[in-house]
Protein backbone atom coordinates (compact mmCIF):
# COMPACT_ATOMS: atom_id res chain seq x y z
CA UNK A 1 0.00 0.00 0.00
CA UNK A 2 1.46 3.80 -0.59
CA UNK A 3 1.96 6.00 1.92
CA UNK A 4 -1.54 8.34 2.23
CA UNK A 5 -1.03 12.34 1.85
CA UNK A 6 -1.13 14.24 4.91
CA UNK A 7 -3.50 17.09 5.80
CA UNK A 8 -3.01 19.32 8.78
CA UNK A 9 -5.83 21.04 10.38
CA UNK A 10 -4.88 23.56 13.20
CA UNK A 11 -8.57 24.40 14.62
CA UNK A 12 -11.65 24.65 17.26
CA UNK A 13 -13.07 21.45 18.20
CA UNK A 14 -17.18 20.37 18.07
CA UNK A 15 -17.87 17.85 20.68
CA UNK A 16 -21.31 17.35 18.72
CA UNK A 17 -19.03 16.07 15.68
CA UNK A 18 -20.42 18.61 13.11
CA UNK A 19 -17.78 21.15 12.87
CA UNK A 20 -14.24 22.45 13.54
CA UNK A 21 -11.38 19.35 13.57
CA UNK A 22 -14.13 16.32 13.31
CA UNK A 23 -15.33 17.74 10.83
CA UNK A 24 -11.90 18.02 9.38
CA UNK A 25 -10.41 14.72 10.14
CA UNK A 26 -14.04 13.22 8.37
CA UNK A 27 -13.44 14.91 5.29
CA UNK A 28 -9.71 14.26 4.80
CA UNK A 29 -10.51 10.49 5.84
CA UNK A 30 -13.56 10.34 3.04
CA UNK A 31 -10.48 12.73 0.22
CA UNK A 32 -8.34 9.23 0.66
CA UNK A 33 -5.96 11.60 2.80
CA UNK A 34 -4.29 10.55 6.37
CA UNK A 35 -5.73 13.71 8.98
CA UNK A 36 -3.81 15.41 11.81
CA UNK A 37 -4.84 17.73 14.00
CA UNK A 38 -3.57 20.72 16.14
CA UNK A 39 -5.96 21.94 18.77
CA UNK A 40 -6.27 25.47 19.01
CA UNK A 41 -9.53 26.31 21.31
CA UNK A 42 -11.97 23.77 23.15
CA UNK A 43 -15.02 24.72 22.61
CA UNK A 44 -18.83 23.60 23.69
CA UNK A 45 -21.27 23.79 21.11
CA UNK A 46 -23.63 21.92 19.42
CA UNK A 47 -26.67 21.79 16.82
CA UNK A 48 -28.13 25.08 18.45
CA UNK A 49 -25.42 27.24 19.15
CA UNK A 50 -22.04 27.91 21.10
CA UNK A 51 -22.22 27.61 24.61
CA UNK A 52 -18.96 28.47 25.68
CA UNK A 53 -14.89 28.90 24.10
CA UNK A 54 -11.82 28.30 25.60
CA UNK A 55 -8.95 29.14 23.49
CA UNK A 56 -6.29 27.05 24.61
CA UNK A 57 -2.54 29.23 25.49
CA UNK A 58 -0.11 29.41 22.74
CA UNK A 59 2.59 27.58 24.13
CA UNK A 60 0.13 24.50 23.89
CA UNK A 61 -0.88 24.78 20.63
CA UNK A 62 3.07 25.06 19.44
CA UNK A 63 3.76 22.16 21.40
CA UNK A 64 1.44 20.48 18.88
CA UNK A 65 2.82 22.09 16.19
CA UNK A 66 6.05 20.88 17.36
CA UNK A 67 4.78 17.68 17.51
CA UNK A 68 3.45 17.19 14.05
CA UNK A 69 6.75 18.79 11.98
CA UNK A 70 9.24 17.13 14.28
CA UNK A 71 8.05 13.51 13.35
CA UNK A 72 6.06 14.33 9.67
CA UNK A 73 4.99 16.76 7.23
CA UNK A 74 1.54 17.28 5.59
CA UNK A 75 1.52 17.83 2.65
CA UNK A 76 -1.36 20.76 3.03
CA UNK A 77 -2.62 22.73 5.84
CA UNK A 78 -5.66 24.00 6.80
CA UNK A 79 -6.53 26.53 9.45
CA UNK A 80 -9.99 27.37 11.29
CA UNK A 81 -11.22 28.88 14.30
CA UNK A 82 -7.93 30.76 16.09
CA UNK A 83 -9.24 33.32 18.12
CA UNK A 84 -5.93 35.24 19.96
CA UNK A 85 -2.95 37.29 18.16
CA UNK A 86 -0.53 35.12 19.62
CA UNK A 87 -1.70 31.61 18.29
CA UNK A 88 -2.19 33.64 14.77
CA UNK A 89 1.59 34.94 15.00
CA UNK A 90 2.69 31.70 16.00
CA UNK A 91 1.23 29.85 12.92
CA UNK A 92 2.46 32.72 10.71
CA UNK A 93 5.81 31.89 11.74
CA UNK A 94 5.41 27.93 10.96
CA UNK A 95 3.46 29.16 7.67
CA UNK A 96 6.49 31.08 6.59
CA UNK A 97 9.49 28.06 7.53
CA UNK A 98 7.18 26.02 5.33
CA UNK A 99 5.85 28.10 2.65
CA UNK A 100 5.84 25.14 -0.19
CA UNK A 101 3.31 23.58 1.77
CA UNK A 102 -0.16 24.89 0.31
CA UNK A 103 -2.52 26.63 2.90
CA UNK A 104 -6.10 26.90 2.88
CA UNK A 105 -7.51 29.48 5.03
CA UNK A 106 -11.50 29.15 6.63
CA UNK A 107 -11.61 32.77 8.31
CA UNK A 108 -13.66 31.28 11.10
CA UNK A 109 -15.52 34.23 12.67
CA UNK A 110 -19.27 33.55 12.91
CA UNK A 111 -20.82 29.95 14.26
CA UNK A 112 -23.38 28.80 12.10
CA UNK A 113 -26.18 30.15 14.69
CA UNK A 114 -24.90 33.57 14.37
CA UNK A 115 -22.75 33.49 17.43
CA UNK A 116 -20.12 35.50 16.91
CA UNK A 117 -16.29 33.67 17.46
CA UNK A 118 -13.72 36.71 16.93
CA UNK A 119 -13.77 40.35 18.47
CA UNK A 120 -13.10 43.26 15.76
CA UNK A 121 -9.69 43.74 16.62
CA UNK A 122 -8.33 40.19 16.05
CA UNK A 123 -10.53 39.94 12.51
CA UNK A 124 -7.77 42.60 11.92
CA UNK A 125 -5.26 40.60 13.19
CA UNK A 126 -6.10 37.31 10.97
CA UNK A 127 -6.23 39.81 8.08
CA UNK A 128 -2.68 41.15 8.31
CA UNK A 129 -0.83 37.76 9.70
CA UNK A 130 -2.56 34.61 8.10
CA UNK A 131 -4.60 35.86 4.93
CA UNK A 132 -1.77 37.19 2.99
CA UNK A 133 0.29 33.96 3.38
CA UNK A 134 -2.86 32.11 1.69
CA UNK A 135 -3.08 29.35 -1.44
CA UNK A 136 -6.99 29.61 -1.23
CA UNK A 137 -9.63 31.84 1.30
CA UNK A 138 -13.06 30.55 1.91
CA UNK A 139 -15.24 33.08 3.45
CA UNK A 140 -19.22 32.67 2.97
CA UNK A 141 -20.63 36.07 2.24
CA UNK A 142 -20.75 37.73 5.65
CA UNK A 143 -17.11 36.51 6.44
CA UNK A 144 -16.16 38.33 2.94
CA UNK A 145 -18.12 41.49 4.36
CA UNK A 146 -16.53 41.86 7.42
CA UNK A 147 -12.81 41.25 5.74
CA UNK A 148 -13.30 43.84 3.26
CA UNK A 149 -15.59 45.89 4.20
CA UNK A 150 -18.30 45.88 1.75
CA UNK A 151 -21.81 45.05 1.03
CA UNK A 152 -21.74 42.25 -0.94
CA UNK A 153 -25.50 41.69 -2.13
CA UNK A 154 -24.70 41.40 -6.10
CA UNK A 155 -22.27 39.89 -8.07
CA UNK A 156 -20.38 42.56 -9.18
CA UNK A 157 -19.54 43.40 -5.18
CA UNK A 158 -18.67 39.43 -4.96
CA UNK A 159 -16.12 40.47 -7.97
CA UNK A 160 -14.76 43.61 -5.89
CA UNK A 161 -13.99 41.70 -2.80
CA UNK A 162 -12.58 38.96 -5.20
CA UNK A 163 -10.16 41.75 -6.17
CA UNK A 164 -9.48 43.17 -2.51
CA UNK A 165 -8.19 39.99 -1.29
CA UNK A 166 -6.07 39.08 -4.15
CA UNK A 167 -4.93 42.26 -4.73
CA UNK A 168 -4.63 44.27 -1.96
CA UNK A 169 -4.81 41.63 0.98
CA UNK A 170 -2.02 39.29 -1.12
CA UNK A 171 -4.33 35.32 -0.88
CA UNK A 172 -3.47 33.57 -4.26
CA UNK A 173 -6.88 32.47 -4.37
CA UNK A 174 -10.44 32.84 -2.71
CA UNK A 175 -13.41 30.77 -2.76
CA UNK A 176 -16.85 33.58 -1.83
CA UNK A 177 -19.26 31.28 -1.15
CA UNK A 178 -22.66 32.50 -1.91
CA UNK A 179 -24.73 29.95 0.60
CA UNK A 180 -25.69 33.57 2.06
CA UNK A 181 -27.15 35.07 -0.89
CA UNK A 182 -30.39 36.28 -1.83
CA UNK A 183 -30.51 33.12 -4.67
CA UNK A 184 -33.04 30.70 -3.06
CA UNK A 185 -32.88 28.67 -6.25
CA UNK A 186 -28.56 27.80 -6.55
CA UNK A 187 -25.83 28.01 -4.59
CA UNK A 188 -22.68 30.05 -5.96
CA UNK A 189 -19.18 30.02 -5.70
CA UNK A 190 -17.08 32.29 -7.32
CA UNK A 191 -13.01 31.52 -7.08
CA UNK A 192 -10.51 33.87 -7.94
CA UNK A 193 -7.02 33.79 -8.61
CA UNK A 194 -4.67 36.24 -9.86
CA UNK A 195 -5.27 35.72 -13.81
CA UNK A 196 -8.76 33.74 -13.76
CA UNK A 197 -12.32 34.04 -12.23
CA UNK A 198 -14.16 30.81 -12.24
CA UNK A 199 -18.13 30.25 -11.24
CA UNK A 200 -19.57 26.48 -9.75
CA UNK A 201 -23.15 26.43 -8.78
CA UNK A 202 -24.89 23.83 -7.64
CA UNK A 203 -28.84 23.10 -6.51
CA UNK A 204 -29.61 24.99 -3.20
CA UNK A 205 -31.07 22.19 -1.20
CA UNK A 206 -34.07 23.00 1.56
CA UNK A 207 -32.53 22.28 4.87
CA UNK A 208 -30.97 23.92 8.41
CA UNK A 209 -28.92 21.14 8.47
CA UNK A 210 -25.78 23.07 7.19
CA UNK A 211 -23.38 22.82 10.47
CA UNK A 212 -19.59 22.56 10.05
CA UNK A 213 -20.47 23.42 6.15
CA UNK A 214 -17.59 25.72 5.87
CA UNK A 215 -14.96 23.59 7.79
CA UNK A 216 -16.33 20.82 5.34
CA UNK A 217 -15.63 22.60 2.58
CA UNK A 218 -11.89 24.26 3.62
CA UNK A 219 -11.46 20.65 4.80
CA UNK A 220 -11.96 18.79 1.05
CA UNK A 221 -9.73 21.41 -0.62
CA UNK A 222 -7.08 20.83 1.70
CA UNK A 223 -7.21 17.20 1.09
CA UNK A 224 -7.21 17.59 -2.51
CA UNK A 225 -4.19 20.25 -2.36
CA UNK A 226 -2.58 17.81 -0.27
CA UNK A 227 -2.92 15.39 -3.05
CA UNK A 228 -1.14 17.63 -5.56
CA UNK A 229 -4.40 19.09 -7.08
CA UNK A 230 -4.86 22.35 -8.68
CA UNK A 231 -6.57 24.78 -6.81
CA UNK A 232 -9.65 25.09 -9.50
CA UNK A 233 -9.78 20.91 -9.25
CA UNK A 234 -9.56 21.31 -5.55
CA UNK A 235 -12.66 23.60 -5.58
CA UNK A 236 -14.60 21.37 -8.19
CA UNK A 237 -13.93 18.66 -6.00
CA UNK A 238 -15.40 20.66 -2.44
CA UNK A 239 -18.08 22.04 -4.53
CA UNK A 240 -19.41 18.22 -5.67
CA UNK A 241 -18.20 16.70 -1.86
CA UNK A 242 -20.30 19.58 -0.13
CA UNK A 243 -23.71 19.79 -2.13
CA UNK A 244 -24.15 15.79 -1.48
CA UNK A 245 -23.35 16.27 2.23
CA UNK A 246 -25.90 18.69 2.37
CA UNK A 247 -28.44 16.42 0.41
CA UNK A 248 -28.02 13.64 2.34
CA UNK A 249 -27.69 15.51 5.74
CA UNK A 250 -28.37 12.82 8.03
CA UNK A 251 -30.47 14.79 10.56
CA UNK A 252 -28.58 14.81 13.80
CA UNK A 253 -29.38 17.02 16.78
CA UNK A 254 -32.01 19.54 18.03
CA UNK A 255 -31.00 22.63 15.60
CA UNK A 256 -28.66 23.14 12.73
CA UNK A 257 -27.94 19.46 12.40
CA UNK A 258 -24.51 18.15 10.22
CA UNK A 259 -23.80 17.64 6.94
CA UNK A 260 -23.30 14.29 5.90
CA UNK A 261 -19.17 13.71 5.55
CA UNK A 262 -19.40 10.41 4.07
CA UNK A 263 -22.08 10.77 1.25
CA UNK A 264 -19.58 11.83 -1.32
CA UNK A 265 -17.68 8.16 -0.42
CA UNK A 266 -20.78 6.48 -0.60
CA UNK A 267 -21.94 8.25 -4.00
CA UNK A 268 -18.85 7.38 -5.81
CA UNK A 269 -18.65 3.62 -4.92
CA UNK A 270 -15.59 4.43 -2.02
CA UNK A 271 -17.95 2.91 0.88
CA UNK A 272 -19.75 -0.10 0.40
CA UNK A 273 -21.29 0.22 4.19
Amino acid sequence: MNKPKIALTIAGTDPSGGAGVMADLKSFHACGVYGMAAITSIVAQNTKGVQHIHNLETSWVKEQLDSVFDDELPQAIKTGMIATHETMELVQEYLKQHSDIPYVIDPVMLAKSGDSLMDDATKKHLQSTLLPLADVVTPNIPEAEEITGLKIDTEESIRKAGHIFINEIGSKGVVIKGGHSADLNNAKDFLFTKDDVYTFENKRFDTPHTHGTGCTFSAVITAELAKGKSIYEAVKKAKEFISLSIEYTPEIGQGRGPVNHFAYMKKVGLDDE
